[in-house]
């Protein structure tokens, strides 16, 4: 694949301004498309997302969406592919993590998790679906704790993220008629601000990753880029592990 195999390609983002997401936007728009990507709060770090990008020749919108609550989500779909022309690639990364022991969680924060992991997803397919052609592709960001929960508190994430995988599978099917494909990606420990390579909880997470260190955001947003090209056509309903041997 050449540098720009994405050319003429565009691609929308949830949680895009920073960590894994802005990898992925930064990766996508070098690989030629032009991005649109959400943000919840850090509208600083949007804003200098796509000034970064503009000044590399790129073109990227950032757009402000809740995905708490599935209209704001399928607006920003909608306002993505209004202002793009169409809509190549979908990638849902948004998502929280709370970790407590299960009998602290109150049922809003249930919902809460329910509501940003899986819902948004949902809306995000349902705004978007309908409207892509053959070639086109989904991408959800799951994680390895669909499949592995190693240690305690993380009833909740392990539970969202185990549905985003089951939903993958039924959307590839529901989709493949119109040529898109649906796959999931399920990362390890990833050194973002949300769970640091260097924080308190990475020498128990390091020891039992069998290549012994924590993933980059770079390295799933290549994954990405792979998924978004012609090369995987023929994957889809997947749940793909990037996780340098978690827990196997």
């Amino acid at each position: 694949m050449n540098s720009y195999f994405l050319n003429g390609k565009t691609a929308f983002v949830t949680g895009g301004s920073r960590g894994i997401g802005a990898s992925i936007v930064k990766r996508l728009v070098k690989d030629g498309a032009a991005v649109a990507f959400t943000y919840a709060n850090s509208a600083q770090k949007a804003s200098e997302l796509v000034k970064s990008i503009e000044a590399e020749g790129g073109r990227a919108l950032a757009i402000r969406a809740n995905s708490e609550n599935a209209d704001s989500v399928k607006s920003a779909v909608a306002e993505a592919i209004n202002t793009l022309g169409h809509l190549n690639i979908l990638v849902n990364n948004a998502g929280i993590l709370d970790v407590k022991p299960y009998d602290q969680f109150t049922m809003d924060e249930f919902d809460k998790t329910v509501a940003v992991n899986i819902r948004a997803v949902f809306a995000a397919v349902q705004e978007a679906g309908p409207k892509m052609q053959s070639g086109d592709r989904i991408i959800n960001i799951g994680s390895v704790n669909a499949d592995v929960t190693g240690f305690p508190g993380m009833s909740l994430y392990s539970m969202s993220k185990a549905a985003v995988a089951a939903m993958t599978r039924g959307l590839a099917r529901d989709l493949a008629p119109q040529g898109v494909t649906v796959n999931n990606i399920q990362p390890g420990p990833v050194d973002t601000d949300m769970n640091p390579a260097k924080g308190e909880m990475a020498t128990v997470l390091k020891d039992v990753i069998a290549l012994g260190r924590y993933g980059t955001a770079n390295d799933i947003a290549s994954f990405v880029s792979f998924l978004s090209s012609s090369e995987a056509s023929y994957i889809t309903g997947a749940s793909l592990d990037i996780n340098g041997g978690f827990m196997i």
